[in-house]
């Protein structure tokens, strides 16, 4: 493992930067004191909702059939089958009660995160106990669970091997081309309650929503921006994002609504946006999910009724004894709840649910509706870009560099920034000066400087020109191993935020797991409507901005891996770089949506960046300034041979912009070579 003494330094700048917002939220929130300012809190927050969910598609025929009933002595269950947009088919089954004269109130459930979606036992329970109570309850399988698997038929699964990895990759192709994965499980769930409402059994005025951990998240989603539900409790999932973030909590892509704490917004935010309709929030004594959030969350809405003058039994709180699930205290005090909202009787306890198999409960013919001729939303994702690739055309000069600054959402860079000496450290045998580099608030960029004379290692010096490393992963590891970097004197190298010294601590984990510390904070990053890409780029720029304030006259980029990509936004941007070897790099973001499973980091991508650009654009824009060797591919391992030709092809890019891999000189050999 590379050195990592700052392992919490990104971490920490969020957490500070969630701090400061929710104070000021806390101090809005506080002011509400009338009617009047509630509906004007509640707009703002709606609107904002809204805006992290755009765009949703349009209503096409849902084309929903039946393909089965199964009968028992519980409930009655229907197998259903509905297209949620053009190609995309949901599973689910429709649970009615055995006795009663309709119109019964509804409920939409939402499975949480498990592999066998409307299957899993304790979803099945909860939705026995509301049709034994009086209610019909439609609970549909999610994407990539129960008979939705978008892998269906691919023998390699690494990468998405189980749901949830399944989803954070389908997400992290979705922000190529501006869209956000959980807006695609919202529109599920509108499209689901679509088809509930058109059944006759079911009176459109009494309409519930449930739903435990991932299903707590898409109740929570659903309340927000579906208006047609009149109750709701989400379980297992509501807190603070605060908590989430302290606690290292990582979350699902689904779970990162884009822009929401940048606009301001809490989790409890999500339910005052339906106040003030009856709500009862659901948690577990020992849930990884913060009860004090929940507790704070469900005050803070709690009060936020009684503003409106709403009766506060309107918002409840039911915490079970359990660790994290829907245990049969929570389904218990929710059907009692959904039953006091909707005019029905006390339910009773259902001791024994019934619960079926999965042989006899499919909705499908094969378990799939892949295999039921569904297209699979990695294909809907790359229809997508290839869409928004032939109407985007080709930007060029001030107005490819102006949005690009835009989707990196740059900060603004002042007076270059001030540095700290560190100790200095040894390196394939040579001596590495150390600078922490204080790009912004608590960030430090962590710069080295190979050295040939030890006795300066105590002072920053800058040559004229400058040759400047932007390592795939940590500078030490490429200043030790790198062939290109092995001959160079004087060079530098440097460890921009999350990368190198300031790799987040995992534990002795893989940087590139699905639920990483990387991945977590490029989460936060979305929260805040930012770009971690963009950060890591500011970071580069305000180091270039000390080296020009103590005289370099002249710098030279080298970028690897990931670090390639830091380099090339830069050179986009920066005149000041004069020429740019990059190893490693991707030849596309395209690429990346044209495959199932991309190995690279989300945290390497731009949210909408195929709307407007692609790496294509940015290489012609720099022309003889850059060179490419050994590119790699979506799955991080080298394009060669016709590979690398059908992806120059591909990408609209000549075969000049590649060459070979210069021969390193003997280590300490001095000088320097392009």
């Amino acid at each position: 493992m590379p050195r990592n003494g700052y392992a919490h330094l990104v971490h920490d700048y969020y957490v500070s930067r969630f701090r400061d917002l929710a104070e000021e939220r806390q101090a809005r929130l506080t002011a509400v004191r009338t009617r009047r300012q509630a509906l004007a809190y509640q707009e703002q927050v709606q609107e904002a909702i809204h805006r992290a969910f755009a765009p949703l598609p349009r209503r096409t025929p849902l084309a929903a059939r039946s393909t089965g009933v199964l009968e028992d002595r519980q409930c009655r269950v229907e197998k259903v089958l509905f297209e949620s947009r053009p190609g995309c088919l949901v599973t689910g089954h429709l649970y009615l009660p055995r006795t009663g004269d309709g119109p019964f109130p509804g409920v939409l459930g939402t499975c949480g995160h498990s592999e066998a979606g409307k299957l899993e036992p304790r979803y099945q329970e909860f939705c026995r106990r509301l049709a034994a109570a009086g209610f019909a309850v439609f609970l549909y399988d999610p994407l990539s669970q129960g008979e939705r698997d978008q892998y269906w038929g691919q023998r390699q699964r690494e990468g998405i091997s189980g749901c949830c990895q399944a989803h954070n990759m389908m997400g992290k192709q979705l922000e190529l081309v501006g869209e956000w994965f959980g807006s695609w499980r919202a529109w599920d769930g509108i499209r689901a309650l679509d088809y509930l409402l058109s059944r006759p059994e079911v009176d459109p005025d009494r309409i519930g929503l449930t739903g435990n951990s991932g299903g707590g998240t898409m109740s929570t989603w659903l309340w927000a921006v579906d208006p047609r539900f009149t109750m709701a409790a989400p379980s297992c999932f509501v807190t603070t994002f605060l908590a989430n973030l302290e606690n290292e909590l990582p979350a699902d892509c689904e779970q990162y609504p884009p822009g929401v704490v940048g606009a301001g917004l809490e989790l409890a935010d999500f339910l005052i946006a339906g106040a003030p309709k009856p709500v009862l929030l659901l948690g577990q004594r020992y849930d990884f999910f913060d009860r004090r959030g929940l507790r704070q969350a469900h005050d803070e809405v709690a009060r936020f009724y009684g503003v409106l003058g709403a009766d506060r039994e309107r918002c409840g709180l039911f915490i079970g004894p359990e660790p994290h699930g829907f245990s049969r205290h929570n389904q218990e005090a929710m059907a009692a709840f959904f039953a006091a909202h909707a005019g029905l009787q006390p339910p009773r306890p259902l001791a024994h649910p019934e619960i079926l198999t999965a042989e006899a409960a499919q909705v499908t013919r094969r378990g799939s509706t892949v295999a039921a001729g569904a297209i699979p939303v990695p294909r809907l994702i790359a229809e997508r870009a290839a869409a928004l690739q032939a109407q985007r055309g080709r930007p060029t000069g001030i107005r490819l560099c102006r949005r690009l600054a835009e989707l990196l959402a740059l900060p603004e860079r002042g007076t270059p920034p001030h540095y700290r000496v560190l100790r200095p450290t040894r390196v394939a045998g040579s001596t590495c000066a150390r600078y922490a580099v204080e790009t912004e608030r608590e960030v430090r960029a962590i710069l080295h400087k190979r050295l040939t004379s030890p006795e300066r290692a105590g002072t920053l010096d800058v040559e004229p020109r400058v040759i400047l490393g932007l390592p795939h992963l940590a500078a030490e590891a490429d200043l030790a191993e790198d062939q290109h970097l092995i001959g160079q004197a004087p060079l530098y190298c440097l460890d921009v935020r999350g990368l190198g010294e300031s790799l987040p601590d995992d534990g002795g984990g893989d940087f590139f797991h699905p639920y990483g510390m990387d991945y977590m904070l490029h989460g936060q990053a979305l929260l805040l409507g930012e770009s971690y890409l963009g950060r890591r780029v500011h970071d580069l720029l305000a180091v270039l901005d000390l080296f020009e304030r103590e005289g370099a006259q002249r710098i030279d980029l080298y970028g690897r891996g990931q670090g390639a990509i830091i380099a090339l936004c830069a050179a986009v941007l920066d005149r000041r770089i004069r020429s740019l070897t990059l190893k490693n790099a991707p030849l596309s973001w395209q690429a990346w949506t044209e495959v199932p499973v991309v190995a690279w980091p989300a945290a390497n991508g731009l949210r909408g960046v195929l709307r407007y650009l692609d790496l294509p654009d940015l290489y012609r824009t720099l022309g003889p300034r850059v060179r490419v060797t050994a590119p790699w591919g979506p799955d991080l391992k080298p394009l060669t041979g016709v590979r690398l030709q059908q992806a120059l092809a591909a990408a609209g890019l000549k075969a000049s912009l590649i060459c070979r891999e210069p021969v390193s000189r003997r280590r300490g050999s001095g000088g320097s070579r392009r």
